[in-house]
């Protein structure tokens, strides 16, 4: 017989075994997307008010499970308290949000001749959801609540480091009435479970949050059966000060749109690009801003900046800043026991410079000078990635026109919000495909289809 797959659940904080949790193997895996195709059948025919009906239940119980979730997510992931009750807040919006979206899936009236053409929005079919491990909780919500909406069922693959939130998320859904095998959570190894919902001619679509890299392999396994994917990949965004911005208020907030969560976040505007005529007295009001970072045990509500997920992940993080770089300063971070990893400047630095190039995933971030718009666009744009970023200006038309010029999906003026759930949120370039959010999440995970009757006798 053979021995069950267990993965220690670890605290980064404190370096403890939280719990031990059994990964699913490829039998698991099929035995879980057949129940989920049987069920599809049923779900997928239940009245858009009774789902809507359920959905609101769902979201009532994220709702009164709140800190317990949070508590969770502060344990297994090392976020901050305070961010934690964010998420789990996030993640019960979103499935609130999308409970309207079952009564509201119009299609279309298409005048033709000689008849009368209507369209539907019909859902997919069994849909494969992998979550990563840097916001566990949020992550997997943007993807089953407007799945469910539509009448799919759900599998969510949560990442092997960070189960505990989506395993509670899915007990949340069995007790507000959601039917067994319409969401399922299945930990288990990405090229395990996550493979098999690639090549398993029942899953119909995957959704994936990661990295560029393996969202590459999976787009070309679904690319064999013409399977739809969602990829919200890699970033390296980029925060652009003029010299017109508040400049006290774009330091004061800098760190914290490339520290939160410890840098883990692909939308870190971990590029920091500043108008040359005031780039020393920007670091100058940068320096006493990260220098004040609260980094910390998560659990206290003071703290904002908490560990890495992990000794390898903080190993690679200290790859990018290796003996002799022109660390400009630094803030602090606890001694003993947990992934720790200081907020950390670079500057100036070469264009060329992996820190500046490549996705670190940390809380580390460069910081380079530019000349004009022109200077800035191009430096913002030399890059692969196209997610998110920032521009500080108090010039209205540039902003505009510095907004329609950075090649990114998602981007904010005098702020660094990346994510409402009422707006559409992805990437460009190799930072993704596809949207999440908002009402053009829909439209992932639904098929239109046509419909002409004839009235000619």
């Amino acid at each position: 017989m053979t021995e069950p797959d267990l993965f220690e659940v670890v605290n980064p904080a404190t370096e403890e075994v939280i719990t031990t949790v059994e990964l699913a193997g490829l039998a698991e895996t099929d035995a879980a997307v057949a129940r989920a195709r049987a069920a599809f059948d049923t779900w997928r025919r239940v009245a858009p008010a009774d789902r809507a009906r359920l959905l609101r239940s769902f979201a009532a119980a994220v709702d009164a499970d709140r800190e317990h979730l949070a508590a969770l997510e502060v344990a297994n992931a090392g976020h901050t308290i305070g961010n934690a009750r964010w998420e789990a807040g996030n993640a019960r919006d979103v499935i609130e949000y999308y409970a309207a979206a079952p009564e509201r899936l119009f299609g279309r009236q298409i005048p033709v001749a000689g008849g009368i053409d209507v369209t539907f929005q019909e859902p997919i079919g069994v849909v494969g959801v992998i979550v990563p491990w840097n916001f566990p909780m949020p992550i997997a919500a943007w993807a089953l609540a407007p799945a469910l909406a539509a009448g799919n069922t759900v599998i969510v693959k949560p990442a092997e480091l960070t189960p505990l939130t989506a395993l509670r998320l899915g007990e949340l859904a069995l007790e507000a009435g959601i039917p067994e095998g319409v969401l399922q959570i299945l930990p288990g190894r990405g090229p395990v479970v996550g493979q098999r919902f690639v090549t398993h001619p029942d899953v119909r679509k995957v959704v994936f949050t990661g990295s560029t890299r393996v969202g590459k392999e999976i787009m070309a396994g679904c690319a064999a059966q013409v399977k739809p994917v969602t990829l919200e990949l890699g970033g390296k965004s980029a925060n652009i000060v003029f010299a017109d911005a508040d400049l006290a208020k774009a330091a004061a907030t800098a760190p914290y749109a490339v520290f939160d969560n410890a840098g883990q976040d692909c939308c870190a505007r971990s590029r920091i690009l500043v108008e040359a005529s005031v780039f020393e007295d920007f670091l100058a009001l940068l320096e006493p801003a990260v220098r004040g970072v609260r980094v910390g045990d998560p659990t206290d509500e003071k703290t904002e900046m908490g560990p890495l997920i992990s000794a390898a992940h903080r190993a690679r993080v200290s790859s990018y800043v290796p003996d002799g770089s022109a660390v400009a300063f630094r803030g602090s971070a606890p001694d003993g026991p947990g992934f720790w990893y200081p907020p950390t400047v670079l500057a100036p630095v070469r264009h060329d410079d992996r820190a500046f190039t490549e996705e670190i995933f940390g809380p580390v971030v460069a910081v380079v000078p530019f000349q004009d718009e022109q200077d800035a666009l191009r430096i913002a744009n030399a890059t692969e990635y196209g997610l998110s970023g920032s521009i500080w200006t108090r010039d209205l038309g540039r902003a505009l026109r510095v907004s329609r010029g950075v090649d990114a999906g998602n981007l904010s003026v005098n702020s660094h919000s990346s994510v409402r759930y009422t707006t559409p949120f992805g990437g460009f370039k190799q930072s993704g495909l596809g949207r999440e959010l908002g009402p053009d999440a829909l439209d992932a995970f639904t098929q239109t289809k046509n419909v002409f009757i004839s009235t000619e006798e």
